[in-house]
């Protein structure tokens, strides 16, 4: 019953339990929408003249009020004697604990007794109206012509519903256009731990987001989510988030052609544009993927400039000169960082890849000959494509594979050969970063060595060369 302003910061870093809680929160709004301007809630019956007009009509009018608000309580209706008003007892501190006793409008007082047995006579600035009074003053204080809200405030004859009520028929003024919407859940891992949440505190705030994603990809998602359809989000899956956002990007430039219905694409591409804080750039921006990301920093010492080495190896791999504005290069390193945070914090164990020197003879003995037609025709398709990302998805695509079965081990032979190991985060953004020759000189000493356990060779023959 202790009003939040009024808990102690549990880990006494900051004035209140707010303050601590808000600061993950309210000091990263402007990374998602410029010009927000945060209202206290407390500030607001403190200095706010509206608001004070607001609780003193409330009382003048507590019997139509009541009237109201008792068709939506079921059962347990307000009392004949009831003031729309609960002051904090200036003794313990707690707000919904006391009996308003008698109400001085001219002093803007009410004379109350606590459950504490304390009795008094305090400030109307020293408490608040219930809430469903303080919900329709916000609507009117602050002006609020949109909002919207939970699903749990959505049911015919609930919160919403009483509310608007109130605001028509009792103050005079039209409720704001509202939207329901279904709950937003929070997954790690694969376990879906429920919906996010500020009481119990499940979820990410954020801070915790932006240290991993542009707030463009967060907003993408919402945006794109039907608003009564629950979506579950969580860190571990960001390049998965991270990934639909540059497809909607890709989509909205033209560079990408549409293969999808005509309305779903045009959902995509509005939700790309209202996820940005303004006008989208006129040309497209440089892209480059998220995994491609991950997979770059991991070649980057801590130490080193991250954007001036990215972009070195970014020309090394595709032998091209970038050319990037200020907008691009500030977004390079963005995507770059996120990418290493993400990468310390949230990947799974197999984003984390470090690239065999050389074959050795563990790894041969693992390489199954069956595989030897597909990694030729792969090292001719790699032979003539530009050394960039999607062009090295292609030519995997275009290799021929006759089942699943032939296509696993198409893979687990790529992973062996480069990672050593049989599994992997998608294959393509980490051949990027490797230079071309590499990877040709690899597949070349794969086909030599499958070569020679078709032909019943000694392997020892190729050790010793």
């Amino acid at each position: 019953n202790y009003p939040l302003i009024r808990v102690p910061d549990p880990e006494g870093c900051h004035d209140n339990w707010v303050e601590h809680y808000w600061e993950d929160f309210g000091n990263y709004l402007d990374e998602f929408y410029e010009g927000i301007n945060v209202v206290y809630t407390h500030e607001l019956y403190r200095y706010n003249d509206e608001m004070k007009r607001f609780i003193i009509d409330s009382i003048v009018m507590k019997e139509k009020i009541r009237e109201v608000i008792n068709k939506y309580r079921g059962r347990t209706k307000l009392p004949a004697d009831w003031i729309p008003f609960e002051p904090i007892c200036e003794k313990c501190g707690r707000i919904g604990t006391s009996k308003v006793l008698d109400v001085d409008l001219n002093e803007y007082k009410v004379k109350y007794r606590c459950s504490c047995g304390f009795e008094g006579k305090t400030s109307m600035e020293n408490g608040k109206l219930m809430w469903r009074l303080e919900w329709v003053a916000v609507w009117r204080v602050l002006n609020v012509s949109f909002e919207p809200y939970g699903k749990d405030h959505a049911t015919p004859g609930g919160s919403r519903d009483s509310c608007n009520d109130l605001a028509l028929n009792v103050f005079g003024f039209n409720p704001p256009v509202g939207l329901a919407y279904e709950w937003v859940g929070y997954a790690k891992g694969r376990v879906d731990m429920g919906d996010m949440g500020s009481s119990d505190f499940i979820g990410f705030t954020p801070k915790k987001w932006l240290e991993v994603a542009e707030p463009e990809v967060l907003k993408f998602l919402y945006l794109l989510n039907p608003p009564m359809k629950r979506i579950v989000l969580s860190l571990e899956r960001v390049p998965l988030y991270v990934d639909r956002y540059d497809r909607a990007e890709r989509l909205y430039y033209g560079i990408e052609k549409a293969t999808i219905p005509k309305e779903k694409l045009e959902n995509i591409v509005k939700s790309y544009v209202y996820a940005q804080k303004g006008k989208p750039p006129k040309d497209p921006p440089y892209q480059i993927s998220f995994l491609h990301a991950v997979a770059l920093v991991q070649t980057i010492p801590d130490t080193d400039d991250i954007i001036t080495e990215a972009i070195k190896r970014i020309e090394k791999t595709t032998k091209r000169k970038l050319h990037l504005s200020s907008f691009e290069i500030d977004r390079l390193k963005r995507r770059l960082t996120n990418a290493r945070n993400w990468l310390i914090n949230y990947a799974p164990h197999h984003y984390k890849i470090s690239v065999l020197e050389k074959l050795s003879e563990d790894i041969i003995t693992r390489l199954d000959p069956k595989i030897l037609p597909l990694i030729k025709e792969l090292y001719a398709n790699f032979q003539n494509i530009a050394w960039e990302e999607e062009e090295i998805k292609r030519a995997m695509i275009n290799v021929k594979r006759r089942d699943r079965k032939e296509e696993i081990l198409f893979f687990k032979t790529l992973y062996l050969v480069f990672f050593g190991r049989e599994y992997g985060p998608r294959i393509a953004p980490y051949l990027s970063i490797l230079d071309k020759e590499f990877v040709l000189n690899r597949l070349q000493e794969t086909i030599r060595v499958l070569s020679l356990k078709i032909n019943g060779q000694i392997y020892q023959r190729f050790f010793n060369h």
